[in-house]
């Protein structure tokens, strides 16, 4: 490949990386406020999915007039659809459990997850740059843990399903690498969508009954950002930037989300931003400028 091409290439994945880190960095915030504000873990889950996968249909089989994907894809789909739907469920009730601020945190270690994934499933090869790079990204996580003054979490419940949330959305990127070589951004997330969308409606179905509706304007703005930013943006955002630059160094951004949600809780929530969170913001970035050396995948493992 010409050098100029991919040095813009890798360029144009990482503005995609960055956006999509800092609408889920907001999104912390978002869905915190909308759980706060009396809509329940899974029925809010279930109809945020529910939505996006009509969104992602809408848009796609227009475009491609299928979704049907390969039977020999399907062992691959299927458990890229159970790693998103622990994913989605760790992430809520981690929410519901935790504040966003400790949540989004937390969720820094996903790097580290999905680089030990990826190595194991043989599908990158990682250098030692990377794994300096990830070490400072994670320090930095540290850093602007310890600068909030406070205790990490009171629930540690919470903790670790934001920890399990991390992980599981580590495998998920590592699974969808592979299928990204046959289809498009857009029939993967309608199909995953779609899919995950169906038992997570089942396991809401006893509170929707119950669940009342009566909100305000900025609970329903909220989550149509949740909806279209989170999910369908965020989603375009995060294929393409995979097949571009592979999992790891894809996922080595989202270690921004820490030190992006203090800013959305210092703008938003009228917390302050100590020099200790300061300084792991530059320690993050730093890992993550580290990491932009592009490593060769590994063959598939046998």
């Amino acid at each position: 490949m010409d050098y100029g091409l991919a040095v813009r290439r890798a360029s144009a994945a990482d503005l995609m990386l960055l956006v999509t880190v800092t609408i889920w960095a907001l999104n912390f915030t978002v869905s915190k406020y909308i759980l706060d504000a009396g809509l329940r873990p899974l029925p809010y889950s279930s109809l945020r999915y529910s939505a996006a996968a009509l969104v992602f249909v809408a848009l796609t089989f227009p475009r491609e007039r299928s979704l049907r994907i390969g039977r020999g894809d399907l062992p691959l789909v299927g458990l890229a659809v159970v790693l998103l739907l622990v994913n989605q469920l760790s992430f809520v009730f981690a929410l519901d459990l935790t504040t966003a601020t400790t949540a989004a945190l937390l969720f820094g270690t996903l790097p580290i997850f999905t680089a030990l994934i990826s190595r194991l499933v043989g599908i990158e090869r990682l250098g030692r740059r990377f794994w300096i790079a990830a070490t400072l990204s994670f320090a930095g996580v540290v850093l602007v843990t310890a600068g909030s003054g406070k205790s990490v979490s009171a629930n540690l419940g919470g903790d670790l399903l934001a920890v399990l949330g991390a992980a599981t959305w580590g495998g998920y990127s590592v699974a969808v690498a592979p299928l990204m070589r046959r289809y498009s951004p857009f029939r993967l997330s309608a199909v995953f969508l779609c899919l995950v969308s169906v038992p997570l409606l089942l396991l809401a179905s006893p509170e929707l009954g119950d669940q009342t509706f009566d909100f305000g304007a900025l609970v329903w703005i909220g989550f149509a950002f949740a909806v279209l930013g989170p999910l369908v943006l965020t989603n375009l955002l995060w294929f393409t930037a995979i097949d571009q630059v592979g999992p790891s160094r894809a996922s080595l951004f989202a270690n921004l989300q820490p030190f992006l949600a203090a800013i959305v809780a210092l703008l938003l929530l009228d917390e302050r931003l100590t020099v200790i969170q300061a300084a792991g913001g530059l320690a993050i970035a730093a890992g993550i400028f580290l990491s932009r050396e592009r490593r060769p995948p590994l063959g598939p493992a046998e």
